[in-house]
């Protein structure tokens, strides 16, 4: 036997190690679908192939042609959310949803990335984006109850989901552990200044490069400087995103600067990621085209509009979404050292 094979995932003396980990994960997930059924879900099944697979600068899809009966080619892409699939449901006259959507992301492998992994995304009609807040706490806590731990765990870092959690919005985690006035950054109208925030960041001696644009310096005081602080024993809700970094979200009403966006962190680890949902269509359309014509710039690359999604926001009533990354969840509920610890058959490396 080669040692590849005694190492592999499905080697039965490593598969005898994590088969704990995923009988913990087939429990968690039991547990979540109980709390959907208690109150008033519906769990959908959204199709993986989609004419788009999401338009955000920095999420890569895996494409294919799909061919007709006449073998002609159609260009498609395994989604990298259920969003928009599960927005048209509301669209349709549903209310509460919620899927476990096995989704795609390319370019993305590590302790805490899998190409192929278990996103649990739910939403609720004419309810504020806090509520989600709520739902995601008591998630963790469930989740931590049904694997039987006191702690959530990532490596040397722990979090009591049964704390009372943390709410801060982003600039005032960038004031707290930064050091830097991020609204000083940020226009009237939502625009961005970048020479402002590089002036900051100079100022505290934080690198940065010529050619990064102000999403770039953001996203680097984020990894750098807070996102290490949160979930630190206990759960952080990171509230308020800048408008210009919630492409799905709507407007803070008390502050065209900011948006309805928060993750929430645990363990340093950011586990999801909800907005009170934006369902201009025209709006929609617009923030689309900035961020296709970022990837474009970065990447060299563009995904198409799903003009059915569009055209369904115009029926689409007030909601909130949240998306979850389940195997994240599991991971630190059992005290996994990786992701592919907890999924049953991990994608070959």
């Amino acid at each position: 036997m080669t040692d590849t094979a005694a190492t592999a995932w499905w080697h039965p003396s490593r598969h005898a190690d994590r088969r704990p980990l995923l009988l913990a994960r087939n429990r968690i997930q039991s547990a979540l679908r109980r709390w959907f059924d208690d109150n008033g879900f519906t769990e959908v099944d959204p199709a993986a192939l989609q004419v788009s697979p999401g338009n955000e600068a920095h999420l890569h899809a895996f494409s294919t042609d799909a061919l007709s009966h006449d073998g002609t080619p159609r260009r498609m892409h395994l989604h990298t959310s259920p969003e928009f699939a599960m927005k048209k449901l509301l669209a349709a006259g549903e209310t509460r949803i919620h899927a476990f959507a096995h989704v795609w992301r390319n370019r993305e492998r590590g302790a805490l990335h899998s190409p192929e992994f278990t996103m649990l995304e739910w939403y609720r009609v004419g309810e504020d984006y806090s509520t989600l807040m709520e739902d995601t706490v008591t998630f963790l806590r469930l989740a931590a109850t049904t694997a039987g731990t006191p702690l959530l765990r990532f490596r040397d870092r722990t979090c009591d989901p049964f704390a009372t959690p943390e709410r801060l919005s982003v600039a005032q985690a960038f004031t707290r552990y930064a050091r830097l006035d991020l609204l000083a950054t940020i226009r009237p109208d939502g625009s961005t200044d970048r020479d402002a925030l590089a002036a900051q960041m100079a100022g505290q001696g934080m690198a940065l490069s010529p050619d990064d644009t102000w999403s770039d310096l953001l996203s680097k005081v984020l990894v750098a400087h807070v996102e290490p602080h949160l979930g630190q024993g206990c759960i952080t809700i990171l509230d308020r995103y800048p408008a210009a970094e919630a492409a799905l979200a709507r407007t803070c009403a008390d502050d065209p600067r900011e948006a309805e966006r928060f993750e929430l962190y645990a363990c340093g680890v950011e586990l999801a990621n909800g907005f009170g949902e934006l369902t201009n269509p025209v709006e929609q359309r617009r923030r689309f085209g900035l961020e296709m014509d970022e990837k474009e710039r970065i990447y060299g690359e563009r995904y198409p509009l799903d003009e059915d999604f569009l055209a369904a926001l115009a029926l689409m009533p007030p909601a909130s979404g949240i998306a979850l990354g389940f195997d994240r969840l599991v991971m630190l509920a059992t005290g996994a050292p990786r992701i592919d610890s907890v999924l049953w058959a991990p994608v070959a490396d």
